[in-house]
């Protein structure tokens, strides 16, 4: 059995948020929230709210053992981007991306 929990739109570049899923994946839940927990990285407190919730999707299920848990997978998709405007030289702007991510994570049981 396989439980999943996903955020859209989180405000972080994906390519900053794959540093960090690149840490966990593969690792058992109570390993994988230690190491969240002592990476200095934004991307580091929002994956942890997901594996969370995924932990909790897991554990709202009869029969399971948390201890048993582990990352089956994490993806990190690209979501919208916001595109605005900065003022430049000479009458000039210069284009700002502010990206997005969708993160999604998958828990098994061993």
């Amino acid at each position: 059995m396989e439980w999943v929990s996903t955020l859209r739109h989180a405000h972080i570049a994906p390519r900053k948020a794959r540093l960090v899923a690149d840490l966990i994946r593969g690792r058992s839940v109570d390993d994988a929230l230690a190491r969240l927990q002592f990476t200095p990285k934004k991307a580091a407190g929002i994956i942890k709210k997901v594996l969370e919730s995924a932990l909790s999707n897991a554990s709202r299920s009869a029969g399971v053992d948390e201890d048993r848990l582990y990352i089956s997978s994490i993806t990190i998709d690209e979501g919208p981007t916001a595109k605005r405007w900065r003022p430049r030289a000479m009458g000039r702007a210069t284009r700002i991306r502010k990206r997005t991510s969708h993160i999604h994570i998958a828990l098994e049981e061993d």
